[in-house]
């Protein structure tokens, strides 16, 4: 007879007996009625906390633990639920296009952008014979069979479904078990948990996208089985497909294939030719900025982007190419015009919002702005973060011949911030930092992860801030980003993206030893957990060797700039 143990239930506020090796999804079974009264099959969970850590439904209890039940509306689950649909579209691709390389490369347009490689572009018929195998699969509410196997054994199961970009990846991080997932006779690895079972997974869609299709799950802002509508993101598509056409010049896609260019010595060369990539971008939007200058138009540069994006040396680079090209250019900062922060907005908690356009003073930025066009010297306010007020310390600018405005901060795209300026005046840059690499062609790098990852270690480093600081602070970030920034982004000029095929393996061990320090009775520390998870499929990249002038170095340190 199994032996009676407890757990602390979180969503009831109560302990509860259970069995030794009882499963989650047993325990939630029993728990169903309390914890969704309203038996909404949309808020079952999908996955759940254990002691802060992300678990599956298939996770047997076999000591006292606390449990917090999730559904895919909160971020773990959100992200659980993907990950299960990824498998569901692998299973239903390779049974009918044996030969194709399913590759899921990024987020766009709220979907996920996949191609199946090896084979013709899809018709519209192929792509439903596409959802309707995935809906069999879910209707036959199929379980995700999780296993953990030696690496060895498992590299010889992905070799023999032609996973190549797995196999490249377990033999570099060299690992001695791996957990992997079957379902229908087939096998994946994720870097996160899955769902129990298929059965959950009703809302999702698939629509044909450029030379591949878009996979949708369920719209997060709906509490429902609704999808998100497509939005039109024509800009972003074409910054992320030339660094894809530039990852496949220099042959790495994966994190497999940067960690064997760290083993066999080669991230010089790596480093050295993306950052030139970068460079070149930037001389081509300082040359366009100076055509239009040349022609009457372009005397401010508006440069704008979400937290951590790279904003600010990107500004700072774009100066230096602006000079080169005989112009002076001059810079402001939009955070230097916050209101006082006893006047700043509060969101729906009570906490500021600073993502808010109304946390700055925009009557008082629109009329030293015209003062500047119109030719007057004007001084510029600084804003004492300590003290939570603007103060003014004499600094004065004035635009002389050939002068063009620099305005960086999140808000530049943002039509209100300038709308008594007439748009021949304005060149909007967007910035964002678009990882193109992948984990390998089922598991991309969410953009997000990428610049949660560059404030963590920028923030403890000169703010003074905790991992556990950062990551309680990101999802009202993340919200004000959604409201006030991405809404706005298409209307860029030109899109800069700041990411380096190298930076995840520059910022590992700086990233690894900070989130370290987050303890295990904290909710950030299922944030943590999951971000260290996701750096251990890196191999440290020598920091030092990355040149002063870097974009990295605005949150690692040792940059030429001054900030």
């Amino acid at each position: 007879m199994p032996d009676t143990l407890t757990i602390y239930c979180k969503n009831t506020g109560t302990y509860v007996p259970v069995e030794g090796g009882e499963s989650l999804f047993s325990i939630y079974s029993r728990l169903r009625d309390q914890i969704n009264p309203a038996g909404d099959p949309v808020l079952d969970p999908v996955c759940a906390l254990v002691n802060n850590k992300n678990e599956g439904l298939s996770f047997n209890v076999f000591q006292p633990r606390q449990v917090e039940f999730l559904n895919r509306f909160t971020s773990s689950g959100s992200r659980t639920y993907i990950r299960s649909l990824c498998m569901v579209l692998y299973r239903a691709v390779s049974k009918l296009f044996p030969a194709a390389r399913l590759c899921i490369e990024h987020s766009i347009s709220r979907g996920y952008y996949c191609r199946l490689r090896n084979i013709p572009s899809l018709s519209k018929d192929e792509l439903n014979e596409i959802k309707d195998e995935m809906r069999s699969l879910v209707e036959r509410d199929l379980r995700f069979e999780r296993k953990e196997k030696l690496t060895a054994d498992v590299i010889k199961i992905f070799e023999a479904q032609g996973l190549k970009d797995k196999v490249t990846l377990l033999r570099t991080i060299r690992q001695l078990y791996t957990t992997y997932y079957t379902l229908d006779g087939i096998c994946d690895s994720y870097y996160g948990v899955l769902a129990y079972s298929t059965g959950c997974l009703r809302a999702f869609d698939l629509r044909l996208y450029k030379e591949g299709f878009l996979l949708y799950g369920f719209d997060p802002d709906s509490q429902a089985d609704k999808i998100p509508a497509f939005v039109n993101q024509e800009k972003m598509y074409r910054a992320f497909t030339d660094y894809l056409e530039f990852n496949h010049i220099i042959g790495i896609h994966s994190v497999g294939e940067l960690n064997e260019a760290v083993l066999n010595r080669d991230t010089a060369s790596l480093i050295n030719v993306a950052e030139a990539l970068h460079d070149k971008m930037i001389s081509r939007i300082s040359d366009e900025i100076t055509r239009r200058y040349r022609q009457g138009g372009a005397r401010i540069v508006l440069v704008a982007g979400p937290s951590s994006s790279g904003k600010t040396t990107t500004t700072k680079r774009l100066e230096i190419h602006l000079l080169a090209n005989l112009m002076k250019p001059q810079t402001i900062s939009l955070d230097d015009y916050f209101v006082d922060r006893t006047t700043t907005p509060r969101d729906e908690n009570g906490d500021y919002d600073y993502e808010s356009l109304y946390a700055l003073d925009l009557k008082q930025f629109n009329k030293d702005l015209n003062l500047i066009l119109q030719g007057a010297e004007v001084e510029l306010p600084s804003y004492n973060f300590e003290r939570g007020q603007r103060v003014y310390k004499g600094k004065k600018i004035k635009l002389e011949e050939n002068g063009v405005l620099l305005i960086e901060g999140i808000h530049g795209l943002n039509p209100e911030l300038t709308a008594n300026i007439e748009e021949a005046m304005k060149y909007r840059v967007y910035v964002s930092a678009l990882t193109t690499i992948s984990i390998d062609d089922h598991n991309w790098i969410p953009t997000t992860d990428n610049r949660l990852i560059r404030r963590i270690i920028r923030d403890y480093k000169y703010r003074g801030a905790s991992a556990e600081d950062t990551i309680r602070r990101w999802p009202s970030v993340r919200k004000g980003e959604e409201k006030w920034i991405f809404p706005y982004q298409e209307n860029a000029d030109a899109t800069f993206n700041s990411s380096l095929l190298f930076e995840l393996g520059v910022m590992k061990e700086r990233g690894e030893e900070i989130l370290s320090q987050v303890p295990q009775d904290v909710p950030e520390y299922a944030e943590a957990y999951r971000l260290r998870k996701f750096l251990s499929y890196f191999l440290p990249v020598n920091i030092s060797s990355i040149p002063s002038t870097s974009l990295l170095r605005e949150f690692l340190g040792g940059s030429s700039f001054r900030y």
